[in-house]
């Protein structure tokens, strides 16, 4: 937000310097992001003072040259050479003197030198109204109309403004503070409580506003909830034109471009009052009357900047008598009913709406207005009449209006200033100094806040309407302290802390830890929307649904991180990167009933080459990606987290072609393998992809409870033996592995199948052959024969009487 430092001396007198006002204005709370000097002829006219030509005569040299002595007020005049036609001995004139920095309105800013002219000294520069940046004439000098003393500074005769402006960074919790009388009075509090006197502020006489004979415009509510207050006046005999200079100044020193004095004065007073106004022309509203209700959706509303909107069920909605739509309330204008050239009479409105209703009508239609802001902060509607009557006066200073209607106020249920019950003791507490009784009632006062009850423990004060964030105890607890002054409160002598322990596992090591892995194996980190199109996922019910008026498309919170990452290998392989290894830390949504759950997961994905091109092999033989190369990540992942024993199932076939799941009981550890052809059909992908999902919050559940421990290569001989197994086809290798390692008990160090075989001519209908070896350490010595047979023995013999297998010799 912008605030102008001479717009805020209209209110209160301010002698501190533009600096030490912004300090006073971050002190309370109102953060001072930027401050800039404006000026309203580049350079303020600085070295530019009034001359008095006293002789004017030809140059020896040049014959279109004169040579002239000017008095400047110093104690001698200055001789300077002119090239204008027009200039003449007598006049009063504006001369750069030397050292003099120029801005001209066309070409680049330059300095005034002394230096010689055809032979002749020149001391300065006798200047037109281009050179000076005042205008675009250029025939001849600027020639003053009266005689001012000569050195007087040019500044003062246009009367230039130098102004400050300070960029507020302002909190959602000061609705109080959207304008500059907000700024005014909080400035006025802070001066009062340091002066240890009432610092007042000079609010706009409004006092000669006197309304019409007429009676007032027609105007119904049919949801006073979310317009409680609405106002309006009929002003006749406008006469539309640009604003006059100080008006539009006041708008350009905070970047509000001025369009015509009618709408400039409605811009003025929402950033003087903090209150939106809207005029309507008068002779545009069809029906002979108002209704602020709201429209069927779909409803076309044609807005200011000429877009065809369709209207929300939701939006509040300005109509005429006809229900044609006019303005959606509190946010924007309609093209049909504005303000034009040829508009003489209006209806001005001024009115109250509720926060949640302009903000829902704002973003849903990505109007990010001033007056959105305003009401979406927490306009006050007891200053809804007063700026009403202060744009009046207004129009008819600058636009020769006339106030022909009575006034127009529907305000059923009046908002009354809350009352906050405050405790002496918790204040102390709370700001840690003991501020006295006395001190905290002269800051109240200086807030217009005034103590209705008061006791010796505690006292209630009443709210004014404009500060709808002071709701608690602790929120005027707050105010108190803002205009004391937090740079008040005392350091403590000792600062304690207390020691912070991490959790165990504690997520983002762990976090770091596996993305190291992957980084250092070749994996590249991705980072996908977290929003997704619904058509994608038909028939679920588990959908997170949201509002999106930005990208109407992306209208769901992902579901999986399946097809961020298909739609991240399409966007990669448009742009010919083609072998890609990815990974992604991020969350799934789900609807659960009534609540949400939101799942944070890990995701690989593989596609391409399984190593970069080389002149080993030719580029159509390089070995590609496959379900085994990212197995393999996948179990390193698993192996650096210290995660095993787990079981075996077969991944979801809605995404995966083939695949495996790792799960420990209930919990789902990671799902991986081949992406379905559907899936990469949905992400317009026509290569093979392989995916693991991880499910990050089940691994941070199974963890050892032990850190990963490193431990020694035996220094002993390995032994292997292989086994050839006929199955039933229900049968997985996860049976095969447990009751293996159950009978192998110390010595079996690894487990791996190797070779799948299926012939139902061969083997039977629905059996398999598994070839299946088993490999023998011991840490302490060299394993005989005889004691591998044996275990051998037990393990064939488990499977056979466990599982029914048959052992092929």
């Amino acid at each position: 937000m912008k605030v102008s430092l001479n717009w805020l001396r209209e209110y209160v007198d301010l002698e501190l310097a533009p600096e030490r006002i912004g300090e006073v204005l971050t002190g309370t709370g109102l953060e001072v992001e930027g401050m800039e000097k404006v000026e309203s002829v580049p350079g303020g006219l600085e070295g530019v003072v009034v001359g008095h030509v006293l002789t004017c005569g030809k140059h020896p040299g040049a014959d279109r040259l004169s040579l002239t002595t000017v008095d400047i007020g110093r104690q001698e005049p200055v001789t300077i050479v002119c090239g204008a036609p027009n200039v003449a001995a007598g006049q009063y004139v504006l001369v750069a003197t030397v050292g003099a920095m120029l801005y001209p309105t066309d070409g680049e800013p330059f300095r005034i030198k002394k230096g010689k002219i055809r032979g002749e000294v020149s001391e300065g520069m006798i200047c037109a109204e281009d050179e000076l940046g005042l205008g675009t004439d250029h025939d001849g000098i600027t020639v003053l109309d009266r005689a001012y003393p000569p050195g007087t500074p040019a500044a003062e005769v246009y009367e230039l403004e130098t102004d400050y402006v300070y960029e507020i960074g302002l909190t959602p919790n000061r609705s109080d503070a959207t304008n500059h009388l907000g700024v005014a009075f909080d400035l006025a509090a802070t001066m009062s409580v340091e002066a240890g006197e009432k610092v007042s502020v000079r609010k706009p006489d409004t006092s000669a506003f006197t309304p019409g004979t007429a009676p007032a415009f027609p105007a119904r509510v049919l949801d006073a909830c979310q317009a409680p207050r609405y106002a309006g006046l009929v002003i006749e005999n406008l006469q539309i034109a640009p604003s006059p200079d100080w008006l539009r100044a006041r708008l350009h020193s905070i970047g509000v471009r001025p369009i015509n004095n009618v709408v400039d004065v409605t811009n003025y007073v929402l950033h003087e009052y903090g209150q939106p106004l809207h005029a309507f022309d008068l002779d545009k509203i069809g029906g002979g009357q108002i209704v602020v209700k709201k429209l069927p959706e779909g409803t076309v509303f044609k807005s200011l900047d000429g877009v065809d909107r369709s209207l929300s069920a939701d939006d509040l909605v300005i109509c005429d008598g006809n229900e044609r739509p006019m303005c959606i309330a509190g946010v924007f204008g309609g093209a049909d009913s504005g303000v034009s050239e040829g508009t003489t009479r209006i209806f001005l409105e001024s009115a109250h709406f509720a926060a949640g209703t302009t903000r829902r009508s704002s973003m849903r239609h990505t109007l990010r207005t001033d007056a959105a802001r305003i009401f979406e902060k927490g306009s006050d509607p007891n200053v809804a009449v007063e700026a009403l009557k202060r744009a009046a006066l207004l129009l008819q200073e600058v636009a020769g209006g006339k106030v022909s209607s009575q006034l127009l106020d529907l305000y059923p249920a009046p908002v009354q200033p809350l009352e906050v019950d405050v405790r002496y003791q918790r204040i102390t507490d709370l700001i840690g100094v003991d501020l006295g009784r006395q001190r905290v009632r002269t800051i109240l006062q200086s807030m217009d806040m005034e103590i209705v009850r008061d006791s010796d423990a505690q006292f209630t004060v009443a709210v004014p309407t404009n500060k709808v964030e002071v709701t608690r105890e602790v929120d005027v607890i707050e105010e108190l302290l803002r205009i004391y002054g937090f740079n008040k409160i005392p350091e403590p002598e000792m600062i304690t802390t207390a020691m912070i322990v991490a959790p165990h596992p504690d997520p983002n090591t762990l976090r770091e830890l596996v993305g190291d892995l992957l980084a250092a194996n070749g994996y590249l980190e991705m980072m996908a929307l977290s929003l997704s199109e619904s058509r994608h996922y038909d028939g679920r019910d588990d959908l997170v649904g949201i509002n999106n008026t930005s990208n109407v498309h992306l209208d769901i919170m992902r579901p999986d991180l399946l097809l961020s990452a298909v739609e991240a290998v399409r966007h990669n392989q448009a742009f010919s990167q083609r072998d890609l290894r990815l990974f992604e830390f991020g969350r799934s949504y789900h609807l659960e009933g009534q609540d949400y759950r939101e799942v944070n997961h890990l995701s690989l994905t593989l596609t391409g080459r399984r190593q970069p091109e080389s002149w080993h092999t030719a580029g159509d033989q390089q070995p590609g990606a496959t379900y085994y190369t990212l197995k393999a990540a996948v179990e390193l992942v698993l192996q650096r987290l210290g995660i095993d024993n787990y079981r075996t199932a077969e991944a979801p076939t809605e995404q995966f072609a083939y695949g495996l799941r790792y799960h420990k009981g209930p919990l789902e550890l990671v799902d991986f393998g081949a992406v379905a052809g559907a899936v990469l059909a949905r992400g317009a992908v026509k290569t093979d992809v392989f995916y693991a999902d991880f499910n990050w919050d089940n691994l941070l559940r199974v963890l050892p409870k032990k850190p990963v421990q490193v431990t020694t290569p035996g220094k002993y001989p390995t032994v292997r033996r292989d086994l050839a197994l006929v199955l039933d086809g229900s049968v997985t290798f996860a049976d095969v592995e447990r009751l293996a390692r159950k009978a192998g008990k110390q010595l079996l160090s690894a487990v791996n199948l190797f070779d799948v075989y299926r012939n139902d001519e061969q083997l039977g209908a629905d059996r398999k052959s598994y070839a299946v070896s088993f490999v023998f350490e011991s840490a302490e010595r060299t394993l005989q024969d005889k004691e591998v047979d044996k275990t051998m023995r037990a393990i064939e013999g488990s499977l056979v009487k466990q599982l029914g297998a048959e052992v092929r010799r």
